[in-house]
């Protein structure tokens, strides 16, 4: 299975940018989709996910800010990001808990991670 980022690049604070992240392979089912992200010096950390039916769960900082979604036809989850401040800049990385069969369990991918740059 592989997850391939797009999107990112650089903001001014107060815009909004929008980052997606496809998954193809071997695939019969995905649960949760989501982002973390990485900011220099700093750990990775949640920002949103979204489970299969729907629910979602974001980081404090971005509640009211980010949305996601995701497309299950072309298993694909997105991220937009509104309202940018220039604490958001890091490296965001998308992932996705996949199974390749009705028996296998459930494992994670990670995508590349897509810079994103929002300057003050």
């Amino acid at each position: 299975v592989q997850l391939q980022a797009s999107g990112g690049g650089l903001v001014q604070a107060g815009g909004s940018l929008s980052v997606s992240c496809a998954a193809s392979g071997s695939i019969f089912e995905i649960d949760v989709m989501g982002w973390h992200r990485q900011a220099p010096g700093k750990p990775r950390e949640l920002v949103a996910a979204i489970i299969g039916a729907g629910t979602t769960n974001y980081a404090d900082s971005v509640k009211g800010r980010f949305t996601v979604s995701r497309d299950n036809a072309k298993n694909t989850v997105y991220l937009q990001m509104n309202n940018l401040k220039p604490e958001d800049t890091a490296v965001y990385y998308c992932y996705a808990t996949v199974r390749g069969s009705r028996l296998a369990s459930f494992r994670q991918y990670w995508g590349q991670g897509t810079l994103v740059t929002v300057s003050s």
